[in-house]
């Protein structure tokens, strides 16, 4: 790699002016415009992609996980796409499949529905600044670069790619080397009622056994709506999805160990399987954490820490895959924690909020809050936090928690009172 920079002088055409600005559609980014939009706020959402959902779609990670506090805008997706999933009350845990196709028309109208104005295949370059305050961003779209300026900017891209480049200090891995955990390639195969041909590609692997295959073991879901559909988990490749290098390793060698695992399955019990569906990129667990007013950490979650700001509750798992690379996972029970609002506003700038897996958290602590549900939860409180900021013209970090609390729950969110002391 070259050490050579270059200077880049241009003058960006302003393209659009919001209110509140979300960069990056996954389930926070959807979650954090829909609020907004409902607060009465005017809403752009940019998606790098050409289509929403994050990795719920374009990752195929289409299974939520438990979280044990179906509420908000995340219940009110459930109750539309998976109604026969939605418990009766908040404090149940549900883990229901849905299918990503049919996920992506459902965001792309509900978008549309609530007002939010959304720009597809349209990148994020550069953060727009006037002193310590962002007040937009520049992005590449398919017209070439422009400028989106807005009032408050909600950081929704997974990897903290706007508040890293407007300067806010950024984590990645565990602290004792830096290492993340590893990235995995989602996989559907069909059931076609006869044996199939099998097919491994000459590059691939040979797996013999359970403990050959990349995870050291067999992580699938059967019968999505009893279609005769397999949904896999499997594949494991070491390394930093916010790095250049170990995600260009990360595309080839997931696919590699997708044709894998598939003829490994073909041969164990899945005789009658087709590979029908690979996700069209890598999933990323982890890569960049944002330095915040407060840090979740592991002892928040082991002892079960409640805040007075609490913009998300949680009882899904510490679940981390080894970053090493080797098989097998850390998996400890919790009974429940809160994420504060503090881990999304990051220190040294203003007019910015981080929301999903890359807010301000420790290693063992984002491996429980990165999944879906808590995304959707902490997007919602992030729309409507920017939404109160605007408002009130007051800065990201000074808006009212009653004001936050009370504007959440007319969006239809509910916190469970849980036992503990408040901080």
């Amino acid at each position: 790699m070259t050490n050579k920079t270059i200077v880049l002088e241009r003058q960006v055409q302003i393209f659009a002016e919001a209110e509140v600005l979300v960069v990056g559609g996954g389930p926070a980014g959807t979650a954090a415009a829909i609020s907004a939009a409902r607060c009465g706020r005017k809403t752009i959402l940019l998606e790098r992609s050409g289509q929403l959902g994050g990795m719920g779609t374009l990752g195929n990670v289409s299974i939520y996980m438990p979280i044990g506090n179906v509420t908000g805008i995340y219940r009110e997706i459930v109750a539309d796409t998976a109604p026969d999933s939605l418990p009766e009350t908040h404090g149940v845990s549900i883990a229901p499949q849905y299918s990503p196709f049919e996920l992506r028309h459902y965001l792309n109208s509900r978008l549309e529905r609530e007002g939010v104005e959304v720009f597809y295949h349209t990148s994020f370059v550069a953060a727009m600044k006037e002193e310590d305050r962002v007040t937009g961003v520049i992005a590449h779209t398919r017209e070439g670069l422009r400028a989106f300026a807005a009032q408050v900017v909600i950081d929704c891209t997974g990897d903290a790619a706007v508040a890293m480049e407007a300067g806010v200090p950024i984590k990645s891995g565990r602290d004792e080397d830096g290492m993340t955990q590893p990235m995995t390639l989602m996989f559907m195969m069909q059931n076609t009622g006869k044996p199939v041909t099998q097919y491994l590609p000459e590059d691939c692997y040979y797996y013999e056994t359970v403990t050959d295959l990349p995870q050291g073991r067999r992580l699938f879901w059967e019968r999505f709506r009893d279609s005769g559909t397999l949904l896999v988990n499997m594949t494991r490749v070491k390394g930093n999805g916010g790095l250049v290098e170990d995600t260009n390793y990360a595309e080839k060698e997931a696919l590699k160990q997708v044709f894998s695992v598939a003829n490994y399955l073909q041969r164990n019990g899945f005789e009658n399987y087709i590979l029908s569906h690979v996700a069209g990129q890598t999933g990323v667990r982890e890569s960049n954490q944002i330095q915040g007013l407060y840090t979740l950490t592991e002892e928040d979650l082991l002892n079960g820490r409640r805040f007075g700001d609490v913009v998300a509750q949680t009882n899904y798992e510490i679940d981390i895959h080894s970053p090493d690379g080797k098989k097998g996972t850390d998996e400890r029970h919790i009974d429940g924690y809160d994420i504060p609002y503090r881990c999304m506003v990051p220190v040294n700038v203003k007019g910015l909020l981080v929301a999903g897996r890359s807010i301000s958290a420790t290693h063992v602590a984002m491996s429980s809050m990165r999944v879906q549900p808590t995304c959707y939860a902490l997007g919602q409180a992030a729309g409507v936090a920017a939404s109160l900021a605007v408002e009130e013209k007051q800065p990201i970090a000074d808006i009212s928690m009653n004001a936050l609390h009370e504007r959440l729950a007319v969006q239809g969110v509910v916190f469970l009172k849980e036992t503990g002391s408040r901080v």
